[in-house]
């Protein structure tokens, strides 16, 4: 009786880990890129968390994504001047405020609250 349940037991075993590292994947929340606006124009993420900006796929003006004030000890990013068709993506790993901006358009702002 033993003997038959050992492959099921085995079995087992052998899913537990595959199963366990399923639940580490990195969440990604999306970003559009409008003519001169973020959308969201906030957003709040846990550490961790990757961003990813999407630029359209049709004509729109040009736009990049960068970094300004940031958390202490967070480099600072930024992405091509793209018009169209492009994604640009960060994973933010430090608690904080992150203020981001397009270079050529001063009033394209966004903010993002990464908490623990």
């Amino acid at each position: 009786m033993i003997r038959r349940g050992l492959p099921l037991l085995v079995l087992v075993f052998a899913l537990v880990p595959a199963a366990a590292g399923t639940g580490a994947a990195t969440k990604v929340k999306k970003v559009g890129i409008h003519d001169n606006y973020y959308d969201p124009l906030k957003l709040k993420v846990k550490v961790g968390t990757t961003v990813k900006w999407v630029w359209p796929n049709d004509v729109g003006d040009t736009h990049d994504v960068n970094l300004a004030k940031r958390p202490k000890g967070v480099k600072p990013f930024s992405s091509d001047l793209v018009a169209t068709g492009y994604s640009f993506k960060r994973t933010l790993r430090k608690a904080g405020k992150y203020y981001i901006y397009c270079s050529l358009h001063d009033d394209m702002k966004m903010t993002i609250t990464v908490v623990n």
